[in-house]
């Protein structure tokens, strides 16, 4: 993969992440620390901020300039009021970086990055499975 087409891909990556660290922000907002999902959407949004700074860096690393969009995923993402139904649109985007990282991580050749795509792929599927034992949780009360 030429590094265009890495930039490219890591971009795309970038605004995905950037649109899901804002959902997750704006969903916490008035949202009390005792509601079940108030510990979750602020483990999401940290970790889709350092995902963020993460592919910024790499971008960085290549001797591009970061995309400062933010993904489509926002607006449709903000659109659905009620929270869990947010909550499951939000997984179904972090299943989405999954598979891009999947096709993705076997065509990069550099180490570093490889292994960062690996560890934010990890990182993806851990919140993925906590969200949706919460939302079943939450489902069941």
């Amino acid at each position: 993969m030429d590094r265009d087409a890495i930039i490219a891909a890591l971009d795309e990556l970038l605004e995905a992440e950037r649109a899901g660290a804002r959902v997750a922000l704006a969903s916490a907002k008035g949202l009390p620390d005792t509601d079940a999902l108030s510990p979750l959407i602020h483990t999401i949004h940290h970790d889709e901020a350092h995902w963020c700074a993460m592919l910024a860096g790499e971008i960085e690393r290549l001797r591009a300039e970061p995309s400062p969009r933010v993904g489509a995923f926002y607006g449709k993402a903000m659109a659905i009021e009620n929270l869990g139904e947010r909550m499951t649109f939000l997984n179904r985007g972090q299943n989405w970086v999954v598979r891009k990282l999947d096709a993705l991580i076997p065509e990069i050749e550099d180490e570093t990055l490889r292994t960062r795509l690996a560890d934010m792929r990890q990182g993806h599927v851990d919140n993925i499975d906590r969200t949706t034992r919460i939302l079943a949780g939450t489902a069941a009360d």
